[in-house]
């Protein structure tokens, strides 16, 4: 039920009422139309990083495997003593594009190579293939993460924007009307109450 408005029952107030409902309508409308085009593009959006998360777990998958087939050549210490040796940077690039009203980051990653220090001869072909493969991935592990953070803005946008609405179709617009509705009924009432009072004076006038 829409909480009634503590207003003074005046025509000033009744146009005044009558404008914000003009208003508060059309922003209605405006958010309502932006709510359905954040949620169409949120959809569109989690089909793709879906996909995206699945490539990137199959690739995982693949790097694992060839780890484990590393440790099985090889003493594990051995591994862990290549593993040391290997070093690299890696440099992200942070962008942002607005899509409806939402900044979307976007994190670019620029190709690097492992530089494999470690004695060929005391460490199996397999952890080369695996270091390779982890290299490739981390770029799209990159873009995941960019790509999964844009959802996760997307959907904070989309439940603000849905309270906002709620809030003007379910509590300010009821609210207007039913000031609206109580002041022209007051303003019909005191109408009415001085007709009759003109009435009464026009038959005091007829009777002298």
């Amino acid at each position: 039920m829409a909480k009634a408005l503590n207003v003074n029952p005046n025509r000033m107030e009744l146009s005044r009422l009558k404008k914000r409902v003009v208003v508060a309508k059309r922003g209605h409308k405006l958010l309502k139309d932006k709510q359905d085009a954040l949620i169409k593009e949120f959809l569109r959006k989690a089909r793709e990083v879906k996909s995206l998360r699945e490539d990137v777990e199959r690739d995982l998958i693949l790097c694992y495997g060839s780890f484990q087939m590393a440790r099985a050549q090889t003493l594990p210490s051995m591994i862990e003593q290549s593993l040391m040796s290997v070093g690299g940077v890696a440099n992200v690039r942070v962008s942002y594009q607005n899509v409806m009203s939402v900044n979307v980051p976007k994190f670019m990653m620029p190709e690097r190579t492992i530089q494999l220090s470690y004695g060929l001869a005391s460490s199996p072909g397999s952890l080369d293939v695996a270091l390779e493969r982890f290299s490739r991935v981390m770029k799209r592990l990159v873009e995941l993460a960019a790509e999964e953070k844009g959802l996760k803005l997307m959907a904070l946008e989309i439940e603000r924007t849905r309270r906002r609405v709620n809030a003007l179709e379910h509590v300010m617009i009821p609210s207007f009307t039913e000031a609206i509705r109580s002041i022209s009924m007051k303003l019909e009432e005191n109408e009415r109450s001085t007709l009759s009072r003109l009435m009464v004076v026009k038959e005091i006038v007829r009777s002298h």
